[in-house]
């Protein structure tokens, strides 16, 4: 099985209480290689008052938490008993489990966040194979040159007409392949 993303709802207003005890739980349950990372997507505004402007932090999706798991019968029971949480979104309930997010609809969410649904410099590294899924080069395969964090950029070696091209592609527009 591999790790997705999936949307869990809670009570409004405690997304970040959950986030936080969703982690301890993981952590306290020797779950971190089942639940991975917990977001609160959330994105900055500007707001102008009074002919002041300050930068507010408004969550995208209030009442709903993501995570990236690994869906097993003990990582979803962990999820769904914590504090907090009132279940998946996907789910037709009666013990089912749900359905994971597409990676488009992560990457959206993630990207207007200014993160990325791959774990650069972790999952992916220099020297490793990945697959273009958007844009001019979409299913080109090719090996990652160089990594570019600040800028969330990549560039790939792929093989345009017999000749070793490299290109600068986005970390959204990419998905490791084996």
């Amino acid at each position: 099985m591999e790790k997705e993303w999936y949307v869990v709802n809670t009570y409004s207003g405690h997304e970040n209480k959950v986030k936080e005890k969703l982690e301890m739980r993981a952590s306290t349950m020797g779950m971190e290689d089942y639940i991975f990372r917990v977001v609160v997507p959330e994105q900055k505004t500007i707001e102008v008052k009074d002919g002041v402007e300050k930068e507010k932090v408004t969550k995208m999706f209030p009442g709903y938490i993501l995570v990236e798991m690994v869906m097993t019968d003990e990582a979803w029971f962990i999820v769904r008993n914590t504090p907090g949480v009132t279940g998946f979104i996907g789910s037709s309930g009666k013990g089912a489990k749900p359905f994971p997010l597409t990676p488009q609809e992560v990457d959206k969410i993630l990207g207007n966040m200014g993160m990325s649904r791959l774990d650069i410099g972790n999952e992916i590294k220099e020297g490793d194979s990945v697959r273009v899924i958007t844009g001019a080069f979409a299913n080109m395969y090719g090996k990652v040159k160089s990594i570019d964090l600040a800028n969330q950029k990549l560039e790939v070696a792929l093989d345009l007409f017999g000749q070793e091209t490299i290109v600068e592609v986005d970390f959204t527009e990419i998905e490791k392949s084996n």
